[in-house]
This record gives structure tokens, sequence and C-alpha cells, in this order.
């Protein structure tokens, strides 16, 4: 087994951290960040987390309750259903679904769908569908048993285009194969649950008129920041995931921001960096790189959170300024063929975060072959993930020389604990990026015309008006 360099003896596991040491000045010479700008950013940084913690206290910011929400009722009914089933399909688009395959990713067995049922242990494997794709949906709906499947069907409203329509179908296949109706009773149990709002909503109404089980997205919470409830953690018990641990790396982070004010807590210090980058360097470009591919479904996760929390027209006072880092999601080393080439010598308006993981769940070393090849007997002896943490240390030199500036988040291991710290601290950082940008980071109103107008091409009752209007 590999030396697990995560865990303190008996201790909390050692938390992530955040080195910013390629981003400053001194590192990259000019085009860095100077020190009187950091210094002169920690004042802002403090009173926005001040602004943020009066909003928490007035109830204002419900998602940063969540790491410590009671897992046992996501526990209890995973247990209720493991050996019961073969596949857990879950309908949903953007908040509903980037956490989930996020989690899924990380947390579960890289080819975890390939496994055989008793390799699982029980559970069953996880098909997140996220698009309205023909071809996507048919191949997988005519590849599921079934018998054997659970559909769980995420969205607050439950009147999203996109996920209405997957429930539609999903609901359409489940009567003709299996005969299930309105009075399917343990049939219909056995098959649907929704996520949804405690108390409105189309999934609501349905789920009271047929005693569907149902899970609650909280009040308040707005999708991008849902991964921590039942969102995610439903999902997340069914296939075995550790929610308990999930929940307690987030709540470590929320302490550590909380004792650690300011730039001193990495949310912080990614949060000002962030600001500074783009306020004053012109880097507009926020890029996303793990190492590790158990993580690179975090990109996207954190692309929707980043993306649609700070992309915002106007500012708190009204005024009108489109501002708003843009997110790109990266894998390393893969995309050291592909990307880094114009991030060394194209436009220099990027900021790179890099993910490093320091100890992997698994040992693959290299064979010591071909010792008269030089090209290749340098890497006899070799570990694959010494390797992709050098590449990574490699990258972000080179980067340097030429003057382009990196951060780098450091991630124990991937595990759940770990992961959960994460999350929460990448939420928290866009929440104080928000108020460094004096904008709205939970509201989404560029979004809102385009629904509207999808509803009103597709016939929705009550967009007559609208859909005459684009089609002139």
């Amino acid at each position: 087994m590999p030396k697990d360099e995560a865990v303190e003896d008996g201790a909390r596991p050692v938390g992530i951290s955040l080195d910013v040491r390629l981003a400053l000045e001194e590192a990259i010479g000019y085009g860095g960040i100077s020190s009187f700008e950091f210094a002169g950013g920690r004042e802002p940084v403090r009173k926005a987390q001040q602004a943020i913690e009066v909003r928490r206290a007035e109830g204002a910011l419900p998602w940063m309750d969540l790491p410590r929400l009671d897992p046992s009722p996501y526990l209890e009914f995973a247990s209720q259903w493991r050996g019961q089933l073969d596949n857990l399909l879950v309908l949903g688009i953007g908040g509903s679904a980037l956490g989930t395959s996020a989690l899924g990713t990380a947390l579960l067995h890289p080819y975890y769908n390939a496994l055989p049922a008793s390799a699982r242990e029980g559970r069953p494997r996880l098909f997140v569908l996220d698009n309205v794709d023909p071809d996507q949906t048919s191949a997988l709906f005519g590849m599921l048993n079934w018998e054997r499947t659970m559909v769980n069907v995420v969205s607050k409203s439950g009147s999203t285009a996109e996920t209405a329509a997957a429930y539609l179908m999903a609901r359409g296949v489940l009567q003709e194969k299996l005969g299930l109706q309105r009075s399917g009773g343990d049939v219909l149990h056995r098959h649907l649950i929704f996520t949804t709002d405690p108390e409105t909503g189309v999934l609501r109404e349905i789920g009271r008129d047929e005693d569907i089980t149902m899970f609650d997205v909280p009040p308040g919470v707005g999708g991008r920041f849902s991964v921590l409830c039942a969102v995610g953690l439903l999902p997340a018990a069914l296939c075995g995931m550790d929610i308990s641990s999930l929940l307690s790396g987030a709540q470590a982070m929320d302490e550590r921001i909380r004792n650690e004010a300011g730039a001193d807590n990495p949310a912080g210090a990614y949060a000002l960096i962030q600001f500074l980058e783009y306020m004053n360097h012109g880097r507009h470009i926020s890029v996303m790189m793990p190492y590790s591919a158990r993580l690179r479904d975090l990109s996207d996760w954190y692309r929707q959170l980043w993306a649609e929390s700070l992309g915002k027209a106007v500012d708190r006072s009204g005024r009108q300024l489109h501002i708003g880092p843009t997110p790109i999601k990266a894998l390393g080393a893969t995309d050291q063929h592909s990307q880094i080439q114009l991030y060394a010598e194209g436009p220099d308006d990027k900021i790179v975060c890099f993910l490093r993981v320091g100890c992997f769940d698994r040992e693959a070393e290299i064979p010591r072959l071909h010792a008269e090849k030089d090209s290749l007997a340098y890497l006899g002896g070799a570990d694959l993930g010494s390797l992709l943490n050098a590449e990574q240390k490699a990258t972000a030199w080179a980067l340097a020389r030429r003057g382009r500036p990196s951060v780098r988040i450091d991630v124990p291991r991937v595990d759940a604990y770990h992961v959960g710290e994460l999350i929460f601290m990448l939420e928290y950082a866009t929440a104080l990026a928000g108020e460094l940008f004096n904008i709205d980071a939970f509201n989404q109103p560029g979004v809102e015309l385009g629904k509207k107008a999808t509803y009103a091409l597709m016939g929705r009752r009550g967009y007559e008006d609208l859909a005459r209007e684009i089609e002139g």
C-alpha cells in the first residue's frame, strides 16, 4: 500500500492547502502580483468575509449550513435498497447533475460501472443523464434493465425543460416495460424518487398525489451550491460513498475559514488572487487543471460555480459593467499536449490553478526494462504518481519562467473528507469573489431568458407572445 501522508496520528486528516507563490512577482517577475498588491487586498477580503458571515447569521446563505446536515436519512435509505438495484439513473442538469458526477468520479472505483455486482457490494451502477441528446438518451435507456433500475429525478423547480423531458421519457419506458401506472404502489416506490423543492413545484405535486418518495432541496440553496444536500448526498449514499466523511471535510474547512480570517485561509487567498489577476493584470480566464483523473469532473462542477456566480452584467448598485472570469477545464498531464502551448506563448490572460494529489490510492511502478535505451531507462522503477506530480511541477515551473502565473491546491489524497474540504473551499471562495467584485454571486438572471425562450419554442402555454417574437 502507498504511504499514507494524509492522516495525522490521533487527529483530523491533514487538510488541503493552497500555494500561491508562483502567482507572485517574486517568482515570475513583472506581471506577477506584488507583495504590495497582496497586502493591500487583505483588508477587502476580511471585510468580504465579514459581510458573508453577517448574511449567514441572518439565514440568507443556507448552503453554508449544509456541512452540518444529518446524513442518516440518506444512509438509511441506501441501506434499505442495498442489493436490490443494478442501476441508479440520475436525471438532472447543471447543479442537479454536475456535483453528483464529480463525486462519483472522485470517490468511486475509476471503472465502477464496469465492475461486477459482487465487487460493487450490492450497490447500483451510477448513470447521470445531464443532457437531452437523443442518441445518448436512447442508447442508455436501451441498455438498462428497468426492473432493477431506480430513477432519481433532481430538479428544484421541477419544470426545467431538460429534466422534465428526461423524466417523461423515463416514466414512459417504465410504464411500457413494467406496467407502471399512477396506482403502481410498491412498483412506483421501487423505481422513482424525486429530489425537489420541499413545498412547491410540479414534482412535489406529483409526488404528493402518487406517494412517491421525495427528498428536499433546502429552501434558498441554489443548484450550483447544492451538492452537499440531497442532490449529491442521496446518490452518493446509494452508491456507497462515505457521505459522513464528505460532510466532515466540508465542516472542517468551514471552521478553518472562520478561524483563519481573510487571506490567511485557502478560500480567502484563492479569491484574492483570482480577483487581483482579473482586475489588475487583465487575466480574465481561470483554468482549473487537476493532475488526477479522479478530479477531472470536479472541474466541470467548478466551471458552473465560477461562471454562473461571477458572470454578471451589473454590480449591486445597478451599474452596468459586464464582468466575470471565464473558467476553463484542463486535465494534467493530458492537456500539456493540447493547451499548455497556448498558456505558455499565447495571450497572457490566464491564471492556472493546479490540483496536486499527495498520496494516490494505488501504486503503479514502471518496470525496469530497456536499460540500454536512455530515453526509456530513466523511467524504470519510478511510480506513475511520482511521474504525474513531476509533470505538474515541471509545467508550473515552465509557465513561471515565461511570466505566466499559477496557484496550486494540494490535496493530501482523493477521499471523501478531502473532497468535502475542496468543495466547500471553492464555494466559499466564490462567495468571497462575489463580494470583491461587488456583484450578486447567488443569482443567474442571464440564464432565465434562454429558459423562457425554450418554453416558447416548445409550445408551453403562456409563452405564445414570446414565441412570435422569436420566430419574427
